[in-house]
C-alpha cells in the first residue's frame, strides 16, 4: 500500500514574486557555458594574424553581398584593446547598428582562426570627423592631390600639360 502525504503549507522560499521559465533556462545555459568555456583553446596571437583573418573575413562578407560590413573592416586595421579584446572603430551609428547584426558570426570566426574562444571584439565609433572636400574645378582637384604627392608638379611641369578644364 503506498501512503500519500498530503502538504497544506509551503514547503520551500522562492527567491522572486513571480517563476520565469525563460530566467531559469538562461541560468542552467549560463552555468553550462561556464563550464564548456574553460575546455575550449586558449591560444595567443599576434596582431599579423588578427589583420590577416581580419581581411579574409572581410573579402567573405563581400563576397556575401555584406558591403557595409566589408568597408568597415578594411577603412581601419583592427585595435588590439587587451590581451583578448579586439577592437573595431566604425564611422557612424548607422554602421554601428547594422555591424551589431553581423558581429557573432564574426567574433566566432575570429575566435576559431586565432584559436582563441575567449577574444571579443569591441565596436567603438570614430571620433574624428572627415573633412568632406568637394572639388569645383579640375585645378582645385589637381592642388588637392599635389599637396598629397608633390611629384604631379614635376610631370605637370616636365610634360608641360595643362590642368585647366
Amino acid at each position: 500500500m503506498v501512503e500519500t502525504k498530503i502538504l497544506s503549507t509551503p514547503q520551500g522560499t522562492i527567491e522572486t514574486k513571480h517563476l520565469s521559465i525563460k530566467e531559469s533556462l538562461e541560468k542552467i545555459k549560463a552555468t553550462q557555458e561556464q563550464g564548456n568555456i574553460e575546455d575550449l583553446p586558449r591560444e595567443g596571437f599576434s596582431i599579423e594574424h588578427v589583420k590577416m583573418y581580419w581581411k579574409q573575413y572581410a573579402y567573405q562578407v563581400k563576397e556575401n553581398g555584406l558591403e557595409t560590413f566589408y568597408n568597415a573592416l578594411i577603412k581601419r586595421d583592427p585595435v588590439l584593446i587587451s590581451d583578448e579584446m579586439l577592437g573595431l572603430v566604425v564611422d557612424n551609428q548607422v554602421q554601428m547598428d547594422y555591424i551589431q547584426a553581423e558581429l557573432y558570426a564574426f567574433t566566432q570566426f575570429m575566435r576559431k582562426h586565432l584559436q582563441n574562444h575567449h577574444v571579443e571584439i569591441q565596436l567603438s565609433m570614430s571620433t574624428e570627423q572627415e573633412a568632406e572636400i568637394k572639388f569645383l574645378t579640375g585645378k582645385d582637384k589637381f592642388n588637392a592631390l599635389a599637396r598629397k604627392n608633390p611629384n604631379l608638379h614635376t610631370l605637370k611641369n616636365l610634360f608641360n600639360l595643362d590642368i585647366e578644364y
